[in-house]
C-alpha cells in the first residue's frame, strides 16, 4: 500500500517535538502540524486527515477532548493518543472516547510508524466495508448475496439491469453457487416486491406431481385428486416464479411450459378452460442446457425462451477473494443462532479455507463454518475446529477438494502414509461427516453392511462395547 497519499496530522504543544516528527514522517506520509487544539481543528476544517496523533498533555488543553471533537466530525480521523504519563488507566479512557491506539513518550519512530500504518489499513478496511454495504443494499438492493471480486460485480449489474424489466432470465451455475438468492435479488428489485415469489423444486416431483404443482387440477383430473387445486403460476399471479432445476423437467411438461410463459395462459389438469397469468418466469439449473438440447433432452424453443437474459454464477473457486466476507457473515450469523460471544478464525484456519478448492462452493462453505462456530468453545476458531477433511491433505484429495493451482500431488515420502488401517479410519470419518453422522448411510457410500460398520467404529474406540 501507498501511504504517501495519506495525511497524518500531528498536535503538540512542544515545537521541538511535533517538527522532529514532521521530519522523521513526512518521507511516508503527507504530514501536517499544530500546536493545540484551535490549530488542529482548523486543519481537520480544510484537510482531509486519516490520522490524528496528538498529545495527552497540550499546554493546559487536553488532548482527549481533541480526541473527542476529532471523532465527532462527519469524516472523523483515526486517532492515537501519545503521552508521557502511559498507564493502564490512560489507554483504557483513550479507547472509551474512540482512540485507535495510544503510544508512550520517547517516542520509537519505527514502532510508530508500524501503529499509524496498522490504523490506516483498518481505516481502509472499514471504509470498504461502508462502501460495499451501501453498494450492496443501497444501489443493487442484494444484501443476501455476499462478494466484491472481479467475478461477481457483471452478476450485479446484470440483476440490477434486468429486474425492472419482465424478461425471463435463466441462472446457471454449479450446486451450492448462490442460484436462488440471485433469483430473490431479481425478485426483489423486480418493482413486484410486495407481490408474491412462489419457488418450485422441480427435480424434487414426478411428471404428474409437477404438472399438478405448475398448473394445478380439477377434481377427479387423476387418481387421488379429491378437490380442485390452484397451482403455482395462479399462486404467483402478479409476482414472480421461481423455477428450481428447470433441466429436471420432463418433454411433455416443457410443452406446457413454453405455452404458459409465451402465451400467459395455463390450463389446470382436467380442464380446457385457459386462464390467464401475470407471471415473470426465473429459472435455475446446475446442467448445461444448450448441451441438452443438443442431446435432445431439452427444448429448444423452450431454452431460447428462458434465456432471454442469462447469468452465471461463479464457484467460489473463481472468487476466493470474497471467502473472507462470507466468512465474516456466517460467523454472525451462527454465532447469533448458537447464542455465543463474537468468534473469528486464526490465519491458520483462513489459509485453510482459501486452500481448499470448494466443489460445494458457497453451501459448503457455510457448513464448514457452522461446523466450526459449533465445535470452538474459545472465540477462536483454529483448523483443529474445521471437519476432518480439511485438517487432513489426503482426504481434502480424496474430495475433489485440493487446490487447483498445486502440482499434481507427489508420492507420499513417507510409507507410514499409505498405512492401510489408517487410511480406512480416515474415509470412515469422511463417510461419518458427509451423512451427518448418520451411520447406515455412511455404511452404504463405502460399500460396506452396517453390522461391518459397527465392528469397525468399535475397533476405532467410537462405540462402546
Amino acid at each position: 500500500m501507498d501511504f504517501t497519499e495519506h495525511t497524518i496530522l500531528i498536535v503538540d504543544d512542544e515545537k521541538n517535538t511535533r517538527e522532529g516528527l514532521r521530519l522523521s514522517l513526512e518521507d511516508e506520509f503527507d504530514v501536517y502540524i499544530a500546536a493545540n487544539i484551535a490549530e488542529a481543528e482548523e486543519v481537520l476544517k480544510n484537510e482531509s486527515v486519516d490520522v490524528m496523533l496528538t498529545d495527552l498533555r497540550l499546554g493546559a488543553e487536553n488532548g482527549m477532548d481533541l480526541i473527542t471533537k476529532a471523532l465527532a466530525r462527519a469524516k472523523p480521523p483515526v486517532c492515537i493518543l501519545m503521552t508521557a504519563y502511559g498507564s493502564v488507566d490512560v489507554a483504557v479512557e483513550a479507547m472509551k472516547k474512540g482512540a485507535y491506539d495510544y503510544v508512550s513518550k520517547p517516542l520509537n519512530i519505527d514502532e510508530l510508524e508500524i501503529v499509524i500504518k496498522r490504523a490506516i489499513r483498518s481505516r481502509k478496511v472499514e471504509e470498504e466495508n461502508v462502501a460495499l454495504k451501501a453498494q450492496v443494499t443501497e444501489r443493487y438492493g442484494l444484501e443476501n448475496i455476499i462478494g466484491r471480486s472481479r467475478a461477481m460485480q457483471p452478476i450485479f449489474e446484470t440483476i440490477r439491469q434486468v429486474a425492472p424489466t419482465r424478461a425471463t432470465v435463466l441462472i446457471e451455475g454449479e450446486s451450492g453457487t448462490g442460484k436462488e438468492l440471485v433469483g430473490k435479488a431479481i425478485h426483489h428489485l423486480s418493482g413486484r416486491p410486495k407481490s408474491k415469489l412462489v419457488t418450485v423444486h422441480c427435480a424434487a416431483l414426478s411428471e404428474q406431481l409437477l404438472e399438478s404443482e405448475l398448473f394445478g387440477h380439477e377434481r377427479g383430473a387423476f387418481t387421488g385428486a379429491m378437490e380442485r387445486r390452484i397451482g403455482r403460476f395462479e399462486e404467483a399471479d402478479g409476482g414472480t416464479l421461481f423455477l428450481d432445476e428447470i433441466g429436471e423437467i420432463d418433454l411433455n411438461t416443457q410443452v406446457k411450459l413454453l405455452r404458459a410463459i409465451g402465451e400467459r395462459t395455463i390450463e389446470r389438469l382436467g380442464s380446457n378452460k385457459p386462464i390467464k397469468v401475470d407471471v415473470r418466469v426465473v429459472a435455475a439449473t446446475n446442467k448445461d442446457l444448450s448441451g441438452m438440447v443438443r442431446e435432445g433432452t431439452f427444448r429448444d424453443d423452450l431454452f431460447f425462451r428462458l434465456n432471454v437474459v442469462s447469468v452465471m454464477m461463479p464457484p467460489l473457486r473463481d472468487r476466493k477473494e470474497d471467502i473472507v466476507l462470507l466468512v465474516d457473515a456466517f460467523l454472525r450469523e451462527f454465532t447469533e443462532e448458537n447464542r455465543k460471544s463474537p468468534m473469528e478464525l486464526t490465519t491458520e484456519a483462513v489459509q485453510a479455507l482459501l486452500d481448499y478448492d470448494w466443489p460445494g462452493n458457497v453451501r459448503e462453505l457455510r457448513t464448514v463454518i457452522e461446523h466450526g462456530v459449533v465445535m470452538s468453545n474459545t472465540p477462536k476458531i483454529g483448523v483443529r475446529h474445521l471437519p476432518m477433511f480439511l485438517r487432513d491433505d489426503s482426504l481434502r484429495d480424496l474430495r475433489g477438494g485440493g487446490s487447483s493451482t498445486k502440482a499434481a500431488p507427489a508420492l507420499p515420502p513417507e510409507p507410514v502414509d499409505l498405512n492401510l488401517a489408517k487410511m480406512e479410519e480416515r474415509l470412515i470419518h469422511l463417510a461419518l461427516e458427509k451423512t451427518g453422522d448418520n451411520r447406515t448411510e455412511a455404511a452404504r457410500l463405502l460399500g460396506i453392511s452396517r453390522r461391518t460398520m459397527q465392528r469397525k467404529l468399535k475397533e476405532m474406540g467410537l462405540v462402546e462395547e
